[in-house]
């Protein structure tokens, strides 16, 4: 199979009206930054700066040379050879369909939709006429298109409203994702000192707040087109490293609290957290290893069950409910007996993908079908 050349992404128009606090001819260049379209003089990508459309567009029509993306019979984005390209622009301007007879239509309202690997889901991209009247429209439906499909359930059924505005109102002030990731980090170590010290609902407070500043920070750089090497190892370590800090300073600040756990109970239940989380960790590294995916995205059951599987969400959403009965050493115990069984299911799923690849059975995402 014949490599395909990245081409050249660029804007066609100048189309003044803002998103996300800049202008639409900012923002394509910002993809083709990101995306690596920046290069070629053979092909070239061409985008009309009269739409917005979602970045999963450009990754799909940069990997199909002679494709046109069209809007009710008006182009939006196509890869063309260089020497086609004036043609294509003076369409996109004006959009008459002749100088694209030759190019390989896409409907950007199929149905359908396409697969986007990046964020784990299959969606249908948006691509809307910008216009100031249609920008609220746009830059929600960016917003989601930056949500993952596969994720826990509060990041995907309670934190989207709130991470929205916080989102937009940080873009329109100019707050940088790395900055929301600087306070969130400051919070979590605030939380993880309250935990410590029994004062379980302070902690799940300001918990609260640095967990929809997670969501934000790479909501905010997806949005803005900003996402940084720097930003995206600061964000996930964060992400990768505090959970068994407040796990275990969740069980030691039951003692201050008057609700203390007995030596060997705190002992199993620290030992049990520590090692199903790195566990779990390890076998969703292995799976990506082996089979070129994320296990929660290999068939529906993995999908529904990353919803409640032990991460640190699910686990505090169990946490709180223990502070409700006044009593969170069950929480705790809770969420050791939680990841235990979490660790099991991993480790079934990840089995049951090598016997059926050994018996030749195409190991493949259902979201990808």
């Amino acid at each position: 199979m014949t490599a395909v050349t990245k081409p050249r992404l660029t804007s066609v128009g100048n189309n003044p009206t803002r998103i996300w606090g800049m202008t639409n001819a900012e923002r394509t260049r910002r993809i083709a930054t990101a995306q690596g379209l920046t290069d070629g003089d053979a092909a070239v990508m061409l985008a009309n700066d009269d739409y917005a459309f979602d970045p999963a567009w450009s990754r799909y029509i940069a990997a199909r040379p002679g494709s046109v993306l069209m809007v009710d019979g008006v182009p939006v984005l196509a890869h063309v050879d260089a020497g086609q390209a004036d043609a294509v622009a003076a369409a996109m301007r004006d959009a008459p369909s002749g100088p694209l007879t030759s190019l390989a239509v896409i409907d950007a309202l199929d149905p359908a939709g396409i697969y986007d690997d990046v964020l784990r889901k299959r969606e249908k991209p948006f691509t809307l006429p910008l216009t100031p009247e249609t920008v609220p429209a746009i830059e929600r439906a960016s917003y989601q298109g930056a949500y993952k499909g596969v994720t826990d359930l509060l990041t995907l059924y309670l934190w989207p409203v709130w991470a929205f505005h916080i989102t937009r109102a940080c873009a329109r002030i100019g707050i940088s994702p790395n900055g929301v990731t600087a306070i969130g980090s400051v919070l979590c170590i605030v939380a993880t000192v309250a935990f410590w010290y029994g004062w379980f609902w302070s902690g799940l407070a300001i918990g609260l707040v640095f967990m929809v500043l997670d969501t934000v920070d790479g909501k905010l750089a997806r949005c803005t087109i900003t996402s940084s090497k720097l930003g995206n190892a600061w964000d996930h370590g964060v992400d990768l490293v505090h959970p068994p800090f407040w796990w275990w300073a969740w069980a030691a600040g039951c003692a201050p609290y008057g609700r203390p756990l007995t030596d060997e109970t705190f002992w199993i239940v620290i030992g049990t957290m520590l090692f199903g989380y790195v566990a779990q960790r390890l076998i969703e590294g292995a799976f990506i290893v082996r089979f070129k995916m994320h296990i929660h995205v290999w068939q529906r059951f993995d999908s529904k069950f990353r919803l409640v599987t032990a991460r640190r969400n699910p686990n505090m959403v169990i946490l709180f409910a223990s502070l409700l009965v006044l009593r969170p050493d069950w929480g705790i115990i809770g969420v050791a007996a939680w990841t235990a069984i979490s660790l099991v299911v991993h480790l079934v799923r990840l089995f049951q993908a090598m016997a059926m690849k050994a018996r030749g059975i195409p190991i493949v995402s259902w979201l990808a079908d």
